[in-house]
């Protein structure tokens, strides 16, 4: 299967088993990623996270009392 990166627009190809390849496929939501963007973005992230500043708001879930 060729799948194109969304950030670089680098076609690869990927094995049509693999659970990648199926979500692709099956859910358009699902977008992919090359391994050098992933990692670029990692990066970046994790020193973000160092500096201290950088925080995840998590949504409140609320409990209901049943």
């Amino acid at each position: 299967m060729r799948v194109k990166c969304v950030i670089c627009d680098k076609i690869e190809s990927i094995h049509d088993e693999t659970l990648q390849a199926k979500r692709l496929r099956n859910r358009p939501i699902h977008t992919y990623m090359c391994q050098s963007c992933h990692d670029r973005i990692e990066d970046k992230t994790n020193a973000r996270i160092a500096t201290g500043k950088f925080s995840l708001y998590a949504s409140k879930v609320t409990k209901e009392d049943w």
